[in-house]
């Protein structure tokens, strides 16, 4: 029997079983089976240029970063298996983790399964992501190949809003494409966009193409006006996505509680679920922030957490 499983990769994974090793625990860390869409590590596998994690003054790439956190867990013990966890009994203790045929019996679970971005689902998107195409702001707005270009920011929501606000304070115009005739953001927040003189709203419109080269990356968009139907390119070196994130948590949904959008719900200040010795961490309870160091304190968080509750409950 393990004393804790550590579902999901990543950031918040790692993190997490970094001090949960170096509290003699040998936590168990189910990263999922390696496949064209899911890489274990998260997201950040998939991010080539990373300028914003501590302690990387000339940046790192994704899969670097990753590859040092796992081996740092791994240095202190954590043990780490390409296995998908299937299915999971928290109704009893010890908890049960199901791999497919394999089955886990664990004193203590942590999820740290993430969340997806969500994109528009055309095969352009695929081809540029990373070339242009980003799903967060925050993460790469800052980069040298966006800085005084124009770009698009895709979404109508408040976090299309901010992240055309953030944006804007690096690009030279932006261009915020909404597929209706009103946001779905909060009065301020949209009065702050229309108000701004670097952007400019593409009302009743949506991305049909991201236009680019092998070269250059992204090159530019074509809209598609959803009343008129009218084709139109736009000039722009960077898209980026604001439409939403899909928490990976269905694997939970009838074990702990989540709220209406599939977010695993946390005891305040903590990541602690609703279930004792289940615990939450990173994006797949964080609906906020979302990003790569936030994540790894979250990790160290839901670790404490787990260590404190085995230590109370005379499990270790």
């Amino acid at each position: 029997m393990d004393n804790v499983i550590i579902i999901g990769s990543g950031p918040t994974s790692y993190t997490a079983a970094i001090y949960t090793a170096r509290a003699n625990l040998q936590p168990l860390v189910l990263e999922g089976e390696p496949s064209q869409e899911i890489l274990p590590g998260g997201q950040l596998m998939t991010t080539m240029e990373i300028e914003n994690f501590p302690g990387f003054p000339e940046g790192i790439t994704g899969p670097d970063l990753m590859d040092l956190l796992r081996k740092q867990a791994g240095r202190f013990g954590a043990r780490f298996l390409y296995r998908t966890a299937t299915d999971v009994d928290f109704s009893r203790r010890p908890f049960v983790v199901h791999a497919g045929t394999d089955v886990f019996q664990t004193q203590s679970v942590i999820i740290a399964t993430g969340a997806a971005s969500r994109y528009l689902g055309i095969e352009s998107e695929r081809r540029y992501f990373n070339h242009g195409v980003s799903p967060c702001a925050t993460c790469d707005g800052a980069l040298p190949r966006f800085r005084n270009k124009p770009l698009v920011v895709v979404g109508g929501g408040d976090t299309a809003m901010e992240e055309a606000l953030f944006l804007a304070k690096f690009a030279s115009k932006i261009h915020v494409v909404h597929r209706r005739d009103a946001f779905r953001a909060s009065r301020i927040m949209a009065n702050r966009v229309m108000n701004h003189p670097k952007i400019v709203v593409e009302w009743n419109s949506v991305v049909d193409e991201v236009l680019g080269n092998d070269t250059d990356g992204v090159t530019g968009v074509r809209l598609t006006d959803v009343v008129t139907g009218k084709k139109r390119e736009i000039a722009v070196t960077g898209c980026f996505l604001a439409i939403g994130h899909k928490p990976n948590s269905e694997l939970f949904a009838k074990a702990i509680d989540t709220d209406k959008e599939g977010y695993i719900l946390t005891k305040a200040n903590s990541t602690r679920t609703n279930v004792p010795g289940v615990f939450a961490a990173g994006d797949v309870q964080d609906r906020t922030y979302r990003q790569a160091v936030t994540a790894a304190g979250s990790g160290c968080m839901a670790a404490l957490d787990c260590i404190r509750w085995l230590e109370a409950e005379g499990l270790v």
